[in-house]
C-alpha cells in the first residue's frame, strides 16, 4: 500500500512539474507579435556615437516621432544633433517583426542621403520599444514609447476589417 501511495504521489507531482512548465510557453504563443503589434505613434530618443567615417565622427543624439502603419511601413521626423550639428530629417522606411518580439527596420534617412538598419525589440505589451543601429561605425541606441493609449485595444490590434 506504501508503494501505491508514493508513486502517485510522485506522478501527480511530475505531471504538476510538466503543467507548470508547459503553462508560460502557451503563455507566449498566447502574445506572439506581428507587424500589427508595432502599430501607431512612438515618440523617441537616440543616444550615441559615429565612429566612422571620420567626417561624421562624434557624439550622437535624436528626438523624433515615428509612425508605423502595423503592415511594414514607418516614417518619421526627427532632429538631430551629429557632433554639435542640428539638423532636421525625414525618415521613410520597412520594418519586420518576428514572433518572439523582436523585429528590424530599414530606413532612409532625408536629406543626408543615407540607410540606417536597426535590431529592436518590443516591450510593455507593444506601447515601446528599444533599439540598436547595427551599421559598421554607429554606436546609436533607441528607446521609444506610444505617444498616444490606444482609446480602445481593438483600434490598435492591426486588425483592417473596421477599414
Amino acid at each position: 500500500m506504501k508503494r501505491s501511495t508514493t508513486a502517485k504521489s510522485f506522478t501527480i507531482a511530475a505531471l504538476t512539474v510538466l503543467a507548470l512548465a508547459i503553462a508560460p510557453a502557451a503563455k507566449a504563443r498566447d502574445k506572439a507579435c506581428s507587424n500589427a503589434t508595432l502599430r501607431g505613434a512612438f515618440a523617441y530618443t537616440s543616444t550615441g556615437s559615429i565612429a566612422s567615417p571620420p567626417d561624421f565622427a562624434g557624439p550622437f543624439a535624436e528626438v523624433g516621432t515615428q509612425s508605423f502603419d502595423g503592415k511594414g511601413a514607418t516614417t518619421a521626423a526627427a532632429t538631430l544633433s551629429q557632433n554639435g550639428n542640428i539638423l532636421q530629417v525625414t525618415i521613410t522606411g520597412t520594418y519586420t517583426v518576428s514572433p518572439d518580439c523582436t523585429g528590424t527596420m530599414t530606413l532612409q534617412v532625408a536629406p543626408i542621403g543615407v540607410t540606417v538598419d536597426v535590431l529592436f525589440a518590443i516591450d510593455d505589451g507593444g506601447n515601446g520599444f528599444q533599439a540598436i543601429e547595427t551599421d559598421p561605425g554607429l554606436v546609436i541606441t533607441r528607446i521609444a514609447r506610444r505617444q498616444f493609449p490606444a482609446v480602445h485595444r481593438g483600434e490598435d490590434s492591426g486588425d483592417d476589417s473596421k477599414e
